[in-house]
């Protein structure tokens, strides 16, 4: 399912949710390599199994044309969520990676397939944001000048997923003030323009707070993942405000459920749900699977950006 929020408000909750591996052939020990894969190749423009509902039933997202903002306290399992749709990104060959992670090591795993990856240099985490502007740009030049109105998959257009973790690190905590609003205003600027374009951006932040998650900013995100949180006010920020006074407050997952959150598709209801878990063996797997699929010439060159918006 596409949508993972149209659930109705009266279901029965259960406290205890499994865990779901979406990548289900994927198998590993902690002290084993034995893993396999998925053969083929995936799709940006396919759904992307984050893990199950509280009736066991699978949560997937559609994150072409939309964006996805994740919030909670530190530890309540946003990386998993994460590691999950960067996987998905890592294994199709119609997505270019873009990794923005001030820590460095929550998606440094990442870098080998990831092609720009960007640390704890606000410089750097600016100049790369600038470039992305910059391409959205150029392919609505492109689109207008085709008559068109977005991208699709049939144009061999690479979408771009733009994952940013964590938010508040490169609006707040690191920098000038003159960086942070720049960096605000560009990441604005790409979550507003960004999908019709092909240019996806998933962020998180541990800091659900007003001043790092403006209203303007939430509601221009199509999914919204709620973690365990602190306050109602918290989950709320997330989520949009009043959810949490109808019953549907990250406050109330309790703080061993790792990987458990509210999620928000708009126009629906929030929906409870656990993510699923890759391991860093898992991860590692992934990673050289992914630099197989994603070799020149594996899937055929399309000569680039440029070349493949000309087919518009």
């Amino acid at each position: 399912m596409s949508d993972p929020a149209r659930g109705d408000r009266g279901r029965r909750r259960r406290p205890h949710l499994p865990r779901f591996n979406p990548l289900h052939k994927l198998r590993a020990t902690p002290e084993s390599a034995d893993v396999s894969v998925p053969v083929g190749a995936l799709s940006i423009y396919d759904p992307i199994h984050l893990g199950v509902d509280e009736d066991g039933l699978p949560v997937a997202v559609t994150l072409i044309y939309r964006n996805l903002l994740a919030g909670g306290e530190p530890g309540s399992g946003k990386s998993s969520a994460l590691n999950i749709i960067v996987g998905h990104g890592a294994l199709s060959p119609d997505c270019r990676l873009w990794l923005f992670d001030g820590k460095r090591v929550e998606l440094g795993p990442w870098r080998e397939v990831a092609d720009v990856f960007v640390g704890s240099n606000p410089d750097h985490a600016i100049a790369k944001l600038r470039e992305l502007q910059t391409e959205m740009d150029i392919r609505y030049a492109m689109i207008e000048a085709a008559k068109r109105r977005k991208i699709a998959r049939h144009d061999g257009l690479d979408v771009i997923l733009c994952v940013i973790d964590e938010l508040a690190y490169f609006t707040v905590t690191t920098g000038t003030k003159d960086q942070q609003e720049e960096v605000r205003n560009l990441v604005r600027d790409l979550v507003a323009r960004g999908r019709a374009a092909g240019i996806i951006v998933v962020a998180a932040t541990q800091r659900p707070s007003a001043d790092i998650i403006p209203t303007s900013l939430r509601d221009l995100f199509g999914y919204r993942m709620a973690f365990r949180c602190t306050t109602d006010s918290s989950s709320d920020i997330i989520l949009s405000q009043g959810w949490a006074g109808q019953g549907y407050s990250a406050k109330t997952i309790r703080p061993e459920a790792i990987g458990q959150a509210w999620v928000l598709a708009e126009g629906g209801f929030p929906r409870r749900m656990r993510c699923a878990y890759l391991s860093d063996v898992h991860i590692q797997t992934l990673i050289s699977h992914a630099i197989r699929l994603r070799a020149p010439g594996r899937f055929g060159d399309d000569g680039g950006a440029a070349s493949a918006l000309a087919k518009l």
